[in-house]
């Protein structure tokens, strides 16, 4: 079994989302492909087979597997032009059919994926204010203009706005806490956002439940904004996340939406070989 290390939405030959990628004649057993997850020790592994005229495809953390991971399919999309050349690729998840598009371009391989249909609903009262404690934040600290809402395009996410660049850099939980938390809730990843214009975000993503304190690009995520802005009434357009700062991981997410809510949302990013 050969396995590919690759960073998404990576700044040139900086920063990205390290995930492992394992193209194969057929997938593995689950229980393989969780050894494979928990060795490799990235946020997610991606396993992926050909199947006709799609490509079977499964996303797993070191702790169990997610239902869909956005790096991973940026980096899947680069490995597979890499391995089969520029183009578009139908992918079969567990829970849905999407596609990834590779281009080769003068900085190397990048790229685009087109998301699950995404919604997104007011995040109820309760979890905001649990939210709110385990971040150590008040609803002082809130950015009014984007309220706190869950959103959705392949895996739901909590999304927490907040009005100072600072306050995002301080970003702090307590692990097993929080983690028993997503668990409850179904949460994917925590997404604390702050809005540095119209068109750029810097975001930190939390994600206990991948077995980790945060993650440094989040593809996932940046689609369920995605579709969060379109049903707040963004149009079509296409606007820029900034991930990883904090950590020392610069990335660069772009994200592209149609402006119809339920649309799926399209996410891309360059890719450098580790």
């Amino acid at each position: 079994m050969q396995i590919e290390r690759i960073a998404a939405f990576a700044l040139g030959d900086q920063g990205g989302n390290p995930a492992g990628v394992v193209i194969g004649d057929v997938l593995p057993s689950r229980a393989e492909m969780q050894r494979v997850a928990r060795e490799v020790g990235y946020s997610e592994t991606v396993f992926a087979a050909r199947d006709g005229d799609l490509w079977q495809v499964r996303y797993f953390a070191p702790q169990a597997e997610v239902p869909f991971c956005g790096h991973a399919t940026i980096a899947l999309g680069c490995a597979l032009g890499q391995r089969f050349g520029a183009g578009r690729y139908a992918l079969q998840l567990s829970q849905a059919r999407i596609s990834v598009e590779a281009t080769l371009t003068d900085a190397g391989w990048q790229a685009v994926l087109t998301s699950p249909p995404a919604w997104s609903k007011p995040m109820p009262a309760a979890l905001q204010t649990e939210l709110l404690r385990q971040f150590g934040l008040t609803e002082v600290d809130l950015d009014p203009s984007l309220p706190p809402h869950l959103a959705h395009a392949g895996a739901t996410h909590a999304i927490l706005a907040l009005h100072n660049r600072a306050t995002l850099a301080a970003m702090h939980y307590d692990f097993a806490p929080m983690l028993a938390l997503m668990q409850r809730e179904g949460l994917t990843t925590i997404s604390l956002l702050y809005r540095e214009d119209a068109d750029t975000f810097v975001a930190r993503n939390a994600f206990a439940v991948g077995g980790v304190v945060e993650d440094p690009a989040t593809g996932a995520a940046a689609a369920a904004l995605g579709g969060l802005l379109v049903d707040l009434g963004r149009g079509p357009g296409s606007f820029t996340i900034r991930q990883g700062e904090d950590m020392g991981a610069p990335s660069r997410l772009h994200v592209t939406v149609t402006g119809q809510s339920g649309d799926g949302v399209r996410v891309g990013g360059a890719a450098r070989v580790l």
